[in-house]
């Protein structure tokens, strides 16, 4: 099986390239594209040196799976064409999240809705992924009414310059600027651009693409994103209205026993989900469950999740794994 990584020399595309290695995806050949200036590089990928080609190479060797981490101007580019000779594209950009044609996929909640048709297929937002991994569960059994989330984002998200950026404030040099202000020893509310409506394309993200992969337009969503100094991994407070009653103990036994979720809830131990625990792993973490005293049917959760993995190269994966279950990929 011939697997293509495009974007392999960014920082999600060199962990997809470690995630893949990590989880022994069953590939015959990996060929790496990325820009121009990339080309005829080379990346070790177990103990070997890849050669780099350009995109256009990639396709002409018409891989199985395109994974694509290299923005949404080359995957609104370049995707078609790999879909054009067979090759099925898992996309990680914003690109094509909200085609209604094309679906957006976390395999733990809904990888029902693919089919072999389907040659290009979205990720969806970091924050998004650990969000509906981590509250599907109970809204299969509570139905969600409403969602009320503020992120606490890393850097990483931004990608490497934001990464830089926090390094060099850290050690008192001057920065190459990534965001508006400083981020060491600071926060901002602004993840994206800012939209007509207030909020910024970050937020809006987190409704639109939650409404479509858990599968209901009705479940209304309050998002509030939040830069912070970390790089480990992002993390979510969040707010759940449900249409019906729970019980704690039945939350806390649904979480624990639902695909992708490790559950860290004991407060006594200081034990809850951090980033810096979360980093270099595929899971999403949930804790500080509780009860909202203010209003009646509503529950309180911390989430944190790594989002250079979950968040992006390790759900693409994950996705191509189930095509290749499915004995989809040729």
């Amino acid at each position: 099986m011939r697997v293509a990584v495009v974007g392999a020399t960014g920082l999600v595309g060199s962990v997809m390239l470690r995630v893949l290695e990590e989880r022994n995806f069953p590939l015959t050949k990996l060929i790496l594209a990325a820009s121009e200036k990339s080309v005829g590089k080379t990346v070790k990928f177990k103990g070997k040196e890849v050669k780099v080609y350009s995109v256009a190479d990639a396709v002409a060797q018409r891989p199985a799976v395109a994974i694509f981490s290299a923005g949404s101007a080359v995957s609104k580019e370049w995707a078609p064409g790999f879909a054009e000779v067979g090759t099925t594209v898992i996309d990680n950009s914003s690109c094509w999240r909200m085609y209604p044609e094309i679906p957006l996929v976390v395999p733990e909640v809904n990888a029902h809705v693919l089919n072999p048709n389907h040659k290009i297929i979205a990720n969806p937002n970091c924050s998004t992924i650990q969000l509906v991994v981590a509250i599907n569960p109970l809204h299969q059994r509570y139905r969600i009414k409403r969602i009320v989330i503020s992120t606490y984002q890393s850097v990483t998200g931004t990608g490497v310059k934001a990464v830089n950026q926090l390094f060099a404030e850290r050690q008192g040099q001057d920065a190459d600027m990534a965001y508006p202000h400083p981020i060491d020893f600071n926060c901002f509310p602004h993840g994206g651009t800012f939209l007509e409506n207030g909020y910024t394309t970050e937020e809006q993200k987190l409704i639109d693409e939650t409404r479509k992969i858990i599968g209901d337009q009705s479940i209304m969503v309050s998002p509030t994103v939040v830069r912070i100094p970390v790089v480990g991994g992002h993390s979510e407070s969040v707010n759940l209205e449900f249409e019906n009653e729970f019980n704690i103990d039945d939350v806390n036994r649904i979480l624990s026993q639902s695909p992708g979720i490790v559950l860290q809830d004991d407060p006594a131990a200081n034990l809850y989900p951090m980033p810096r625990f979360a980093e270099g792993k595929d899971d999403v973490f949930v804790g500080r469950i509780r009860r909202d005293i203010s209003q009646p049917k509503s529950l309180n959760l911390w989430v944190v999740a790594d989002n250079l993995r979950k968040g992006a190269a390790t759900n693409a994966i994950q996705i191509a794994e189930y095509l290749n279950t499915q004995g989809w990929l040729r």
